[in-house]
Protein backbone atom coordinates (compact mmCIF):
# COMPACT_ATOMS: atom_id res chain seq x y z
CA UNK A 1 0.00 0.00 0.00
CA UNK A 2 1.21 3.52 -0.72
CA UNK A 3 0.20 6.85 0.76
CA UNK A 4 -2.68 8.76 -0.85
CA UNK A 5 -0.82 11.62 -2.54
CA UNK A 6 -2.67 14.76 -1.41
CA UNK A 7 0.12 16.74 0.24
CA UNK A 8 2.79 18.76 -1.60
CA UNK A 9 5.90 17.87 0.40
CA UNK A 10 9.21 19.54 1.13
CA UNK A 11 12.05 17.01 0.76
CA UNK A 12 12.93 17.21 4.47
CA UNK A 13 12.48 14.54 7.12
CA UNK A 14 12.22 16.02 10.61
CA UNK A 15 13.24 13.56 13.31
CA UNK A 16 13.65 15.67 16.43
CA UNK A 17 12.35 18.88 17.96
CA UNK A 18 13.48 21.01 20.86
CA UNK A 19 11.87 24.34 21.74
CA UNK A 20 11.74 26.48 18.59
CA UNK A 21 14.12 24.22 16.68
CA UNK A 22 13.74 21.01 14.68
CA UNK A 23 16.39 18.68 13.29
CA UNK A 24 16.27 16.62 10.11
CA UNK A 25 17.51 13.11 9.40
CA UNK A 26 20.99 14.49 8.65
CA UNK A 27 21.14 16.41 11.93
CA UNK A 28 20.62 19.79 10.23
CA UNK A 29 19.09 22.37 12.59
CA UNK A 30 16.13 24.51 11.53
CA UNK A 31 14.38 27.41 13.25
CA UNK A 32 10.66 26.60 13.39
CA UNK A 33 8.55 29.73 13.00
CA UNK A 34 5.48 27.86 11.79
CA UNK A 35 4.93 25.14 14.37
CA UNK A 36 3.11 22.81 11.98
CA UNK A 37 0.24 25.24 11.26
CA UNK A 38 0.22 27.01 14.69
CA UNK A 39 0.09 23.70 16.56
CA UNK A 40 3.30 23.93 18.61
CA UNK A 41 2.34 26.49 21.22
CA UNK A 42 4.85 25.80 24.02
CA UNK A 43 7.77 24.50 21.94
CA UNK A 44 8.75 21.05 20.75
CA UNK A 45 9.18 18.35 23.42
CA UNK A 46 8.64 20.78 26.30
CA UNK A 47 9.71 18.88 29.46
CA UNK A 48 6.45 19.53 31.32
CA UNK A 49 4.44 18.37 28.31
CA UNK A 50 6.51 15.19 27.95
CA UNK A 51 6.27 14.42 31.68
CA UNK A 52 2.52 15.01 31.80
CA UNK A 53 1.88 12.66 28.87
CA UNK A 54 4.34 10.03 30.09
CA UNK A 55 2.86 9.96 33.58
CA UNK A 56 -0.68 9.71 32.25
CA UNK A 57 0.24 6.93 29.81
CA UNK A 58 1.73 4.91 32.65
CA UNK A 59 -1.66 4.98 34.38
CA UNK A 60 -4.29 4.95 31.62
CA UNK A 61 -4.21 6.01 27.99
CA UNK A 62 -7.87 5.76 27.10
CA UNK A 63 -11.36 4.95 28.21
CA UNK A 64 -14.61 6.17 26.70
CA UNK A 65 -16.90 9.01 27.73
CA UNK A 66 -19.23 6.49 29.39
CA UNK A 67 -17.36 6.94 32.71
CA UNK A 68 -16.28 9.74 35.02
CA UNK A 69 -13.03 11.30 33.73
CA UNK A 70 -11.80 13.73 36.41
CA UNK A 71 -8.98 15.08 34.21
CA UNK A 72 -11.64 16.51 31.88
CA UNK A 73 -13.03 18.55 34.78
CA UNK A 74 -9.52 19.71 35.69
CA UNK A 75 -9.02 20.86 32.11
CA UNK A 76 -12.36 22.67 32.02
CA UNK A 77 -11.60 24.49 35.27
CA UNK A 78 -8.13 25.60 34.21
CA UNK A 79 -9.29 26.58 30.72
CA UNK A 80 -12.00 28.73 32.27
CA UNK A 81 -9.46 30.35 34.58
CA UNK A 82 -6.80 31.07 31.95
CA UNK A 83 -9.27 32.20 29.27
CA UNK A 84 -11.42 34.23 31.64
CA UNK A 85 -14.53 32.33 30.53
CA UNK A 86 -15.31 30.67 33.86
CA UNK A 87 -19.06 30.67 33.23
CA UNK A 88 -18.78 28.74 29.93
CA UNK A 89 -19.16 24.99 29.37
CA UNK A 90 -16.61 22.77 27.61
CA UNK A 91 -17.20 20.04 25.03
CA UNK A 92 -14.06 18.19 24.00
CA UNK A 93 -13.37 16.72 20.55
CA UNK A 94 -10.34 15.94 18.40
CA UNK A 95 -9.71 18.71 15.85
CA UNK A 96 -10.59 22.19 14.67
CA UNK A 97 -12.90 20.88 11.96
CA UNK A 98 -14.77 18.81 14.57
CA UNK A 99 -14.96 21.83 16.87
CA UNK A 100 -16.53 23.98 14.15
CA UNK A 101 -18.80 21.15 13.01
CA UNK A 102 -20.14 20.72 16.54
CA UNK A 103 -20.48 24.46 17.08
CA UNK A 104 -22.57 24.90 13.93
CA UNK A 105 -24.68 21.88 14.84
CA UNK A 106 -25.21 23.11 18.40
CA UNK A 107 -26.34 26.50 17.10
CA UNK A 108 -28.88 24.84 14.81
CA UNK A 109 -30.19 22.69 17.67
CA UNK A 110 -30.53 25.86 19.75
CA UNK A 111 -32.65 27.98 17.41
CA UNK A 112 -33.95 25.31 14.97
CA UNK A 113 -32.61 27.26 11.98
CA UNK A 114 -30.39 26.34 9.01
CA UNK A 115 -28.71 29.38 7.50
CA UNK A 116 -25.10 30.22 8.35
CA UNK A 117 -23.22 33.43 7.62
CA UNK A 118 -19.53 32.97 6.83
CA UNK A 119 -17.04 35.27 5.14
CA UNK A 120 -14.90 35.53 2.04
CA UNK A 121 -11.54 33.74 2.38
CA UNK A 122 -12.78 31.86 5.46
CA UNK A 123 -11.34 28.48 6.37
CA UNK A 124 -13.22 26.45 8.98
CA UNK A 125 -12.19 22.86 8.23
CA UNK A 126 -12.70 19.96 5.84
CA UNK A 127 -15.59 18.01 7.38
CA UNK A 128 -19.05 18.28 5.89
CA UNK A 129 -20.55 21.43 7.40
CA UNK A 130 -17.23 23.08 8.27
CA UNK A 131 -16.05 22.82 4.66
CA UNK A 132 -19.39 24.12 3.39
CA UNK A 133 -18.64 27.28 5.41
CA UNK A 134 -15.11 27.44 3.96
CA UNK A 135 -14.58 29.79 1.03
CA UNK A 136 -12.60 27.42 -1.18
CA UNK A 137 -14.73 25.67 -3.84
CA UNK A 138 -11.81 23.42 -4.75
CA UNK A 139 -12.12 21.44 -1.51
CA UNK A 140 -15.94 21.41 -1.34
CA UNK A 141 -17.16 18.12 -2.78
CA UNK A 142 -20.63 18.01 -4.40
CA UNK A 143 -22.00 16.18 -1.36
CA UNK A 144 -20.86 19.10 0.84
CA UNK A 145 -22.61 21.77 -1.20
CA UNK A 146 -25.52 23.52 0.48
CA UNK A 147 -27.58 26.65 -0.04
CA UNK A 148 -27.63 27.23 3.70
CA UNK A 149 -24.29 29.10 3.82
CA UNK A 150 -24.19 32.80 2.90
CA UNK A 151 -20.70 34.19 2.19
CA UNK A 152 -20.30 37.90 2.87
CA UNK A 153 -17.34 40.27 2.38
CA UNK A 154 -15.02 40.29 5.39
CA UNK A 155 -15.33 43.41 7.57
CA UNK A 156 -18.32 44.76 5.58
CA UNK A 157 -20.82 45.94 8.18
CA UNK A 158 -23.34 47.14 5.59
CA UNK A 159 -23.45 43.73 3.87
CA UNK A 160 -23.90 42.06 7.25
CA UNK A 161 -26.79 44.32 8.19
CA UNK A 162 -28.45 43.73 4.82
CA UNK A 163 -28.13 39.96 5.19
CA UNK A 164 -29.84 40.09 8.57
CA UNK A 165 -32.56 42.35 7.20
CA UNK A 166 -33.21 39.82 4.44
CA UNK A 167 -32.73 36.51 6.27
CA UNK A 168 -32.70 37.45 9.97
CA UNK A 169 -35.27 34.96 11.24
CA UNK A 170 -33.58 32.16 9.25
CA UNK A 171 -29.98 32.76 10.36
CA UNK A 172 -28.80 30.13 12.80
CA UNK A 173 -25.25 31.38 13.29
CA UNK A 174 -22.43 33.65 12.19
CA UNK A 175 -19.00 32.02 12.19
CA UNK A 176 -15.85 34.10 11.89
CA UNK A 177 -12.10 33.83 12.44
CA UNK A 178 -11.10 36.88 14.45
CA UNK A 179 -7.87 36.68 12.44
CA UNK A 180 -8.10 34.71 9.20
CA UNK A 181 -5.20 32.29 8.91
CA UNK A 182 -5.39 30.55 5.54
CA UNK A 183 -6.98 33.77 4.24
CA UNK A 184 -3.66 35.59 4.70
CA UNK A 185 -3.69 36.96 8.29
CA UNK A 186 -6.63 39.30 7.78
CA UNK A 187 -7.89 40.91 11.00
CA UNK A 188 -11.56 41.38 11.75
CA UNK A 189 -12.07 44.92 12.96
CA UNK A 190 -13.30 45.39 16.50
CA UNK A 191 -16.35 47.27 15.23
CA UNK A 192 -17.19 44.41 12.86
CA UNK A 193 -17.07 41.86 15.66
CA UNK A 194 -19.19 44.17 17.81
CA UNK A 195 -21.71 44.43 14.95
CA UNK A 196 -21.89 40.63 14.73
CA UNK A 197 -22.56 40.51 18.46
CA UNK A 198 -25.29 43.13 18.20
CA UNK A 199 -27.11 41.52 15.27
CA UNK A 200 -26.87 37.95 16.55
CA UNK A 201 -28.28 39.09 19.89
CA UNK A 202 -31.08 41.00 18.17
CA UNK A 203 -32.12 38.04 16.02
CA UNK A 204 -31.33 35.26 18.53
CA UNK A 205 -28.68 33.86 16.22
CA UNK A 206 -25.46 32.33 17.53
CA UNK A 207 -22.09 34.09 17.37
CA UNK A 208 -19.34 31.49 16.80
CA UNK A 209 -15.75 32.69 17.17
CA UNK A 210 -13.46 30.31 15.28
CA UNK A 211 -10.32 30.52 17.41
CA UNK A 212 -8.77 27.30 16.10
CA UNK A 213 -5.69 29.07 14.73
CA UNK A 214 -5.86 32.58 16.20
CA UNK A 215 -6.79 31.51 19.74
CA UNK A 216 -5.08 29.89 22.70
CA UNK A 217 -2.94 32.91 23.55
CA UNK A 218 -1.42 33.38 20.10
CA UNK A 219 -2.72 36.94 19.66
CA UNK A 220 -1.56 38.15 23.08
CA UNK A 221 -5.03 37.58 24.52
CA UNK A 222 -6.41 34.11 25.07
CA UNK A 223 -8.91 34.47 22.24
CA UNK A 224 -8.27 37.04 19.51
CA UNK A 225 -12.00 37.78 19.74
CA UNK A 226 -11.32 39.25 23.20
CA UNK A 227 -9.88 42.40 21.58
CA UNK A 228 -13.42 43.37 20.54
CA UNK A 229 -14.66 43.79 24.10
CA UNK A 230 -17.72 41.59 23.45
CA UNK A 231 -18.22 37.88 23.99
CA UNK A 232 -19.13 35.23 21.47
CA UNK A 233 -21.67 32.51 22.28
CA UNK A 234 -19.28 29.72 21.28
CA UNK A 235 -15.48 29.67 20.96
CA UNK A 236 -13.91 26.86 18.94
CA UNK A 237 -10.32 25.77 19.53
CA UNK A 238 -7.81 23.08 18.59
CA UNK A 239 -4.31 23.49 17.03
CA UNK A 240 -2.24 24.98 19.89
CA UNK A 241 -4.46 23.32 22.48
CA UNK A 242 -2.45 20.09 22.66
CA UNK A 243 1.01 21.16 21.40
CA UNK A 244 0.83 18.41 18.79
CA UNK A 245 -1.47 15.92 20.48
CA UNK A 246 -4.83 15.87 18.65
CA UNK A 247 -7.38 17.69 20.80
CA UNK A 248 -10.10 20.23 20.14
CA UNK A 249 -12.94 21.81 22.02
CA UNK A 250 -15.74 24.31 22.12
CA UNK A 251 -16.42 26.74 24.96
CA UNK A 252 -20.20 27.16 25.17
CA UNK A 253 -22.08 29.96 26.91
CA UNK A 254 -24.61 29.33 29.65
CA UNK A 255 -27.59 29.98 27.40
CA UNK A 256 -27.13 26.53 25.85
CA UNK A 257 -28.72 23.80 27.97
CA UNK A 258 -27.30 20.37 27.06
CA UNK A 259 -29.26 17.16 26.73
CA UNK A 260 -27.88 13.65 26.69
CA UNK A 261 -26.88 12.58 23.20
CA UNK A 262 -26.90 16.11 21.75
CA UNK A 263 -23.18 15.87 20.93
CA UNK A 264 -20.83 12.93 21.17
CA UNK A 265 -17.37 11.59 20.40
CA UNK A 266 -15.36 8.40 20.94
CA UNK A 267 -11.87 9.85 21.32
CA UNK A 268 -12.64 13.43 22.32
CA UNK A 269 -11.49 14.29 25.84
CA UNK A 270 -9.50 11.08 26.26
CA UNK A 271 -7.03 10.90 29.14
CA UNK A 272 -3.91 11.55 27.06
CA UNK A 273 -5.51 14.47 25.20
CA UNK A 274 -6.51 16.10 28.46
CA UNK A 275 -3.03 15.58 29.93
CA UNK A 276 -1.52 17.29 26.88
CA UNK A 277 -4.01 20.16 27.02
CA UNK A 278 -3.51 20.66 30.75
CA UNK A 279 0.25 20.83 30.33
CA UNK A 280 -0.11 23.53 27.66
CA UNK A 281 -2.34 25.69 29.85
CA UNK A 282 -0.06 25.21 32.85
CA UNK A 283 2.97 26.39 30.87
CA UNK A 284 1.07 29.31 29.30
CA UNK A 285 -0.04 30.42 32.77
CA UNK A 286 3.22 29.81 34.67
CA UNK A 287 5.53 31.34 32.04
CA UNK A 288 3.15 34.20 31.10
CA UNK A 289 3.35 33.23 27.45
CA UNK A 290 0.55 35.53 26.32
CA UNK A 291 2.70 38.48 27.43
CA UNK A 292 5.65 37.02 25.55
CA UNK A 293 3.55 36.46 22.43
CA UNK A 294 2.48 40.09 22.44
CA UNK A 295 5.94 41.47 23.16
CA UNK A 296 7.83 39.39 20.58
CA UNK A 297 5.01 39.80 18.07
CA UNK A 298 5.08 43.58 18.39
CA UNK A 299 8.86 43.54 18.07
CA UNK A 300 8.73 41.45 14.90
CA UNK A 301 6.03 43.56 13.29
CA UNK A 302 7.74 46.86 14.12
CA UNK A 303 11.01 45.63 12.65
CA UNK A 304 9.37 44.13 9.55
CA UNK A 305 7.59 47.38 8.75
CA UNK A 306 10.99 48.99 8.13
CA UNK A 307 11.87 46.50 5.35
CA UNK A 308 11.39 48.40 2.11
CA UNK A 309 10.49 45.42 -0.11
CA UNK A 310 7.65 44.27 2.16
CA UNK A 311 4.26 45.46 0.92
CA UNK A 312 2.37 45.10 4.21
CA UNK A 313 2.68 43.51 7.66
CA UNK A 314 -0.48 42.41 9.50
CA UNK A 315 -1.22 40.53 12.67
CA UNK A 316 -1.53 40.44 16.42
CA UNK A 317 0.92 38.77 18.76
CA UNK A 318 2.57 35.78 17.14
CA UNK A 319 0.16 35.50 14.23
CA UNK A 320 1.83 37.59 11.55
CA UNK A 321 1.35 37.93 7.80
CA UNK A 322 4.03 39.45 5.58
CA UNK A 323 2.92 40.55 2.11
CA UNK A 324 5.66 40.36 -0.49
CA UNK A 325 5.53 41.48 -4.12
CA UNK A 326 4.34 38.59 -6.27
CA UNK A 327 7.74 38.27 -7.93
CA UNK A 328 9.26 37.52 -4.50
CA UNK A 329 6.89 34.73 -3.52
CA UNK A 330 9.83 32.28 -3.70
CA UNK A 331 11.44 33.92 -0.64
CA UNK A 332 9.59 31.52 1.68
CA UNK A 333 11.35 28.56 0.07
CA UNK A 334 14.66 30.41 0.05
CA UNK A 335 14.33 30.92 3.81
CA UNK A 336 13.73 27.21 4.26
CA UNK A 337 16.39 25.73 2.03
CA UNK A 338 19.08 28.41 2.34
CA UNK A 339 18.57 29.77 5.87
CA UNK A 340 16.99 26.66 7.45
CA UNK A 341 13.94 28.57 8.70
CA UNK A 342 10.44 27.13 8.53
CA UNK A 343 7.67 29.65 7.83
CA UNK A 344 4.19 29.24 6.38
CA UNK A 345 2.46 30.91 3.50
CA UNK A 346 -0.93 31.98 2.23
CA UNK A 347 -1.23 31.87 -1.54
CA UNK A 348 0.23 33.39 -3.47
CA UNK A 349 2.68 35.76 -1.74
CA UNK A 350 2.07 35.98 2.03
CA UNK A 351 4.60 34.59 4.49
CA UNK A 352 2.89 33.46 7.69
CA UNK A 353 4.64 33.40 11.06
CA UNK A 354 3.06 31.15 13.70
CA UNK A 355 5.88 30.25 16.09
CA UNK A 356 5.69 28.81 19.58
CA UNK A 357 4.47 31.33 22.15
CA UNK A 358 7.76 31.05 24.07
CA UNK A 359 9.94 32.06 21.13
CA UNK A 360 12.82 34.30 22.23
CA UNK A 361 13.97 37.64 20.85
CA UNK A 362 17.19 35.94 19.78
CA UNK A 363 15.22 33.51 17.60
CA UNK A 364 13.13 36.36 16.21
CA UNK A 365 16.34 38.16 15.28
CA UNK A 366 17.62 35.09 13.39
CA UNK A 367 14.55 35.34 11.17
CA UNK A 368 14.78 39.11 10.72
CA UNK A 369 18.42 38.93 9.68
CA UNK A 370 17.78 36.07 7.26
CA UNK A 371 14.80 37.80 5.64
CA UNK A 372 16.72 41.07 5.37
CA UNK A 373 19.56 39.30 3.58
CA UNK A 374 17.17 37.49 1.24
CA UNK A 375 15.45 40.74 0.26
CA UNK A 376 18.78 42.45 -0.39
CA UNK A 377 19.29 40.07 -3.33
CA UNK A 378 16.47 41.66 -5.32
Amino acid sequence: MKLFDVYPLNTIEIQKGLGSYVFDANGTKYVDLYGGHAVISIGHTHPHYVNRLTEQLQHLGFYSNSIEIPIQKQLANLLGEVSGKTNYQLFLCNSGAEANENALKLASFYNKRKKIIAFKNAFHGRTSLAVAATDNPKIVAPVNETENVIFLPFNDETALEQAFQQFGEEISSVIIESIQGVGGIQLASESFLQKIRSLTSQYDSVFIADEVQCGYGRSGKFYAQDYSGVEADIYTMAKGMGNGFPVGGIAISEKFVPWHGELGTTFGGNHLACAAALSVLEVIQKDELMKNALAIGNYLMNELKSFDKITEVRGKGLMIGIDLPLELKHVKNDLLFENKIFTGYAAPNVIRLLPALNISKQEADLFLEALKNQLKKY
